[in-house]
């Protein structure tokens, strides 16, 4: 039998979904459908998520009619992404309700929304990274140094650490989530992304 899917995240372990759940559980408990809940801790920037992977597993297996989140930009913040994701979901004939964007899938009106706003979140991730980055290079002009090792002393990076910060990089991933996949710090991370 299919449920509702409830999906809920939060980008980091000091964030809560306190602010999401009220709502999702006042729509859920007006339903008369089995509702099943997916959470994740984790950016946005990417779509490989634990929560989310089982979900889609779901999604595949035939068991959802429906996914429910609190905003858009819960499930994503890359166009693309979500772009291809409610294709998929059109496809598979599985709705998507974000109840603060007002979007419902089954509707033309709401595809086209969607998809607007999928675009809206990208560019606002966009902007935030430039944001950064120009904050970072100005805090080098003033000359302020992050962290790193005693002077004269270089960490040794493995290529195959290279090469996960490159494809990371490539795919959008946060600092963070590349610090944590190769066990480096934030700091060498930054000295050796791919030039922009």
């Amino acid at each position: 039998m299919k449920h509702i899917a409830v999906y809920v995240r939060v980008s980091s372990k000091q964030q809560d979904t306190a602010s999401q759940k009220p709502d999702l559980e006042r729509w859920a408990a007006a339903q008369r459908h089995e509702v099943t809940w997916y959470i994740d801790r984790f950016t946005g920037k990417t779509m490989d998520r634990p929560g989310w992977d089982r979900l889609m597993r779901h999604v595949q297996d035939g068991q959802v009619s429906a996914i429910v989140v609190w905003r858009l930009d819960r499930l994503g913040r890359t166009a693309k992404g979500l772009t291809a994701l409610f294709h998929e979901l059109f496809e598979r004939k599985v709705n998507l309700i974000s109840l603060r964007d007002g979007i419902d899938l089954n509707t033309p009106a709401g595809r086209l929304m969607a998809n607007m706003l999928a675009s809206v979140a990208q560019y606002e991730t966009e902007v935030r990274a430039e944001r950064v980055l120009a904050g970072q290079a100005k805090a080098r002009a003033d000359g302020k140094r992050w962290g790193g090792s005693e002077k004269g002393r270089r960490l040794k990076v493995t290529d195959e650490q290279l090469a996960v910060i490159r494809r990371l990089s490539k795919e959008g991933s946060s600092i963070t989530a590349i610090a944590r996949a190769t066990s480096l710090s934030r700091p060498t991370i930054y000295s050796h992304l791919p030039t922009r």
